[in-house]
């Protein structure tokens, strides 16, 4: 059951903006925080750093990089192909239940990870992170449909604000259970072989999956259902998706901006996404904790830090966007982090990574909610808005492909992750230079 109402409607705005409230507890508890230092403990407690995975032996950290690459590799492929058959069926509400549960339960199994079964528990974490961003594809195609261009900025931006403020409110459950500040009501106990900390970031997981489920629900009542199209899916449609990025493609190459905009987002994006997937395994494996008490709480510190410095950093952008423009606010942005990425090759002491994850905060928010809503403006009047969101997030997955692929790599080569952070400092100083292009009239 759902309730119609009017584009541009306020209700209709923040259901869709509340989504992100549902969400985003995924980005951070499972992508940024606890699951990371879950991850590390489990192989750090087993005196572990090297594995054979299909044959390979393989770093601890790099193999995260390439199972996280692989998954964004599904992705890219199979968000043309839903995509397109979400437009011609007019059911995009349907396809993003669909990735949602698939990411939620993905997220309660991860309850059962370990490393005596690495391949399903690595699989977990595989379908937890395809759940997450396939229902993204779905969830950014309804900007346009929800909101008018001029409500485009302000209401991308309150989407990521809600999600940060949502995450850390569970965020911070978790870390009262993690470091046993509710041992009276939750009477967590563990063993030797699970101590109560690692029992408490299993729960959780089970936590992240159950939230994301509920609060949804409240985002589906009121979007509606897609384009009314009465079509009906056949097998020659299942393609449709594919000649639909084609059609794209060649309407970009009548729209000289756009294209340039979506060469330059390509470029950082995949340097913004890997510095967020990786920044919590990097504070675990190359700063110099006192202990592995001080690590747990200093990283999920660390990662709090960042969600609360990011709602204002995405108010603070959307307002900078107003006055100076969206692309020379990119711009700006992606000098900042160009910094922050050389500046991370020389921290070493806890306090330095505060203040890196501090400014990291400031410019995480701004630069994904910016450039989401700079395309959405962008775009050609057309209702086929999900095949144009899926050409977007398939440029940004392959980018993501390539960055954690090339930093895992350089990983496991020199044994650091400190020479992948500075490699990724090319990729922002190539997307200053695309942006300007984009300034350009010709």
């Amino acid at each position: 059951m759902s309730v119609q109402l009017q584009k541009g409607d306020k209700k209709l705005l923040n259901a869709w903006a509340f989504y992100d409230w549902a969400n985003s507890v995924y980005s951070l508890v499972i992508a940024s925080a606890v699951f990371p230092i879950f991850y590390e403990q489990l192989f750090s407690r087993a005196k572990i750093e090297y594995i054979d995975f299909l044959g390979f032996t393989v770093k601890d950290t790099a193999l995260m990089s390439f199972i996280t690459a692989f998954a964004f590799l599904v992705v890219a492929f199979i968000s043309p192909l839903l995509s397109g058959i979400a437009d011609y069926s007019g059911n995009k509400k349907g396809f993003l239940k669909l990735f949602c549960y698939m990411g939620a339960l993905a997220c309660i199994g991860l309850y059962w990870f370990d490393l005596g079964s690495l391949y399903l528990s690595l699989s977990l974490y595989f379908f937890g992170l395809v759940g997450f961003w396939g229902s993204l594809v779905f969830y950014n195609s309804y900007l346009p449909d929800v909101a008018y261009p001029e409500q485009q900025d302000s209401i991308s931006a309150k989407g990521y604000s809600m999600g940060y403020i949502g995450s850390v409110i569970l965020l911070i459950l978790n870390l009262a259970m993690i470091m046993g500040m509710m041992p009276e009501m939750l009477k967590i106990k563990g063993t030797d072989e699970n101590p109560a900390h690692l029992k408490a970031m299993r729960i959780s997981f089970v936590m992240v999956g159950v939230w994301w489920i509920l609060f949804s629900q409240y985002t589906y009542y009121y979007l509606p259902k897609g384009n009314k199209n009465s079509n009906k899916v056949t097998r020659h449609v299942l393609l449709n998706g594919f000649k639909e990025l084609r059609k794209v493609w060649d309407q970009l190459k009548q729209t000289t901006q756009l294209k340039r905009y979506l060469g330059a987002f390509f470029v950082y994006s995949m340097a913004v996404q890997t510095v967020m997937l990786v920044a919590t395994y990097f504070g675990a494996k190359e700063i110099e904790w006192v202990s592995d008490d001080a690590k747990s709480m200093g990283l999920i510190g660390s990662i709090l830090l960042i969600q609360l410095v990011a709602v204002a950093g995405a108010i603070l952008t959307s307002k900078l966007s107003a006055k100076f423009g969206n692309i020379k606010t990119l711009i700006g942005i992606n000098a900042v982090w160009a910094v922050i990425c050389i500046a991370a090759f020389f921290v070493t002491l806890p306090m330095h990574f505060y203040i890196t994850a501090g400014f990291v905060g400031l410019v995480m928010g701004g630069i994904q909610s910016l450039s989401r809503s700079t395309y959405s403006k962008m775009l050609p009047e057309t209702q086929d808005t999900a095949s144009f969101f899926s050409f977007y997030d398939v440029t940004e997955k392959i980018g993501i492909v390539i960055g954690m692929v090339l930093y895992g790599a350089i990983d496991q080569i020199f044994g650091s992750m400190r020479y992948s952070v500075i490699f990724l400092t090319l990729f922002f100083v190539i997307g200053i230079i695309l942006l300007a292009r984009v300034l350009k009239k010709h």
